[in-house]
């Protein structure tokens, strides 16, 4: 099935290159009219036949939202790849029309980061965080001059979330552990693709017409005679003769009758006050009218989106199968979660200026988004996660293993005595401090290292946290 799956990816890649060429009369080619695409087209070509057919092959396998998922990235490839053929045969256009043929990219990307946001409460959450993440990785024919690592930021922004994914799947099912594979696979021949074609930005033709908003070459078909160059510049002006007669040779001896006055020129000039001056009187400042600039070149208007009004989603606390959502809290004081068992996971999301209790044994903890939250919980088996939030706090008051602090600004965690072997992983945080209770039951304040510094003993890279003086 994986095998028919792969083969009808490819069927469909080489039906397009066929659309391609004959829609366009031979522009994707290398030379219009031609009817052969470009060597970087070829190229982008295998690599959606290639690691992207094995994801999608994959996606289908897992089904459910990773399939719709999938089904949008192909479409985003498939929208790079006109792009692609555009650029083979036409020259770089404007800025403005640039920009009109990146839309059609931009929008499946926002579909994409849109649809994981649609589908938190999804079961396969971490592997449409995993997509989300990295998606924007298809916006490097607008990086210059270095795409390729724009590339490889936006995949390693991808590897928590696939790590997270191995760590669920790697027991259970296979198929999850290929599809991270193949799917990281993409972005890793993508930054080769992008090295060997498109070092310092995406290339476009030197010989070709100039590229049209609508993606297509403006040029006429066929073999038609290239314009003809244009005439020679015009004399240059003779200062002699004048369009305004005698009146405009009047104006110029006046000048020159006027300059030639020396240092009685400025004897007609009024004397200004420091009452007069804006600079010293702040009053005149604001009564001065507006400054008026040299004509300035006709541009069109851009049409203004109208800011769209910030939706405010209802607030949630309830038991979905073993998962307790904590959702959209804003300055709630006091919500606690007591009614625990095991095999349940807490996943606190937007949950602002509030606090939350979960009493008893649970499984794990997550808080995402979060701002201003403060956490209290009795024992977690798992781990407890932190990620994307800002000026949080953690206490434990019995036992935890694990407290994950991922792109964090202003975390404090509050250690129990029963609690000093946690273990505390950080990556893209600062202000992370954690606090450990001495025998007066008072709490020492302990910074985490945020600055590090790697050196090579000769076999291996050697990395410790450094202190700043001062």
């Amino acid at each position: 099935m994986a095998e028919l799956a792969s083969l009808v990816q490819r069927l469909e890649v080489a039906v397009g290159r066929l659309e391609a060429v004959s829609g366009s009369g031979g522009a994707g080619g290398a030379a219009p009219g031609t009817g052969a695409v470009s060597a970087f087209v070829e190229a982008f070509d295998a690599l959606i036949s290639g690691p992207v057919a094995e994801y999608m092959s994959l996606s289908q396998k897992i089904g459910g939202d990773v399939l719709k998922h999938a089904d949008m990235m192909k479409q985003a490839f498939s929208c790079q790849r006109q792009l692609l053929v555009t650029a083979s045969c036409s020259q770089k256009p404007s800025d403005a029309t640039l920009t009109s043929l990146l839309a059609p990219v931009s929008k499946v990307i926002q579909q994409v980061q849109a649809f994981r946001e649609q589908n938190r409460s999804s079961p396969l959450f971490n592997h449409l965080s995993a997509v989300s993440e990295s998606v924007s990785a298809l916006g490097w024919v607008a990086m210059a001059p270095k795409p390729g690592p724009f590339v490889k930021e936006m995949q390693d922004a991808a590897m928590f979330y696939t790590n997270r994914v191995l760590k669920d799947y790697k027991e259970k099912d296979k198929t999850h552990v290929d599809w991270v594979k193949a799917y990281l696979a993409i972005w890793t021949e993508l930054q080769t693709y992008i090295k060997q074609h498109h070092t310092t930005g995406l290339v476009w033709s030197k010989s070709g017409p100039v590229a049209s908003a609508s993606g297509a070459p403006s040029a006429p078909s066929g073999g038609a005679a290239p314009p003809p160059p244009p005439g020679p510049p015009p004399p240059p002006a003779d200062l002699n003769q004048s369009a305004g007669g005698d009146s405009a040779a009047t104006s110029r001896s006046a000048l020159f009758a006027s300059l030639n006055k020396g240092a009685d020129i400025t004897k007609g000039l009024k004397h200004v006050s420091d009452s007069q001056k804006t600079h010293k009187n702040p009053n005149l400042r604001s009564q001065a009218g507006p400054v008026h600039s040299s004509p300035k070149p006709f541009t069109a208007p851009r049409p203004t989106a109208s800011a769209a009004p910030a939706r405010t989603l209802p607030p949630v606390l309830e038991l979905d199968g073993k998962k307790w959502r904590v959702e959209n809290q804003e300055g709630a004081q006091g919500l606690v979660i007591s009614e625990t068992e095991l095999k349940q996971v807490v996943y606190a999301y937007k949950c602002n200026n509030s606090t939350l209790q979960v009493k008893g044994k649970i499984n794990s903890i997550t808080l995402d988004n979060c701002k201003k939250l403060g956490l209290v919980f009795d024992d977690v088996v798992g781990i407890v996660e932190v990620i994307n939030c800002k000026d949080v706090k953690v206490q434990v008051m019995g036992k935890v293993p694990t407290i994950s602090i991922n792109k964090t600004d202003g975390c404090h965690v509050y250690l129990s005595k029963d609690s000093l072997s946690c273990e505390i992983v950080s990556a893209k945080s600062s202000e992370m401090n954690v606090l450990v209770p001495g025998k007066d039951g008072d709490f020492t304040e302990i910074p985490v290292p945020e600055q590090f510094k790697t050196v090579w003993d000769g076999k291996k890279l050697v990395t410790t946290a450094t202190e700043i003086a001062g």
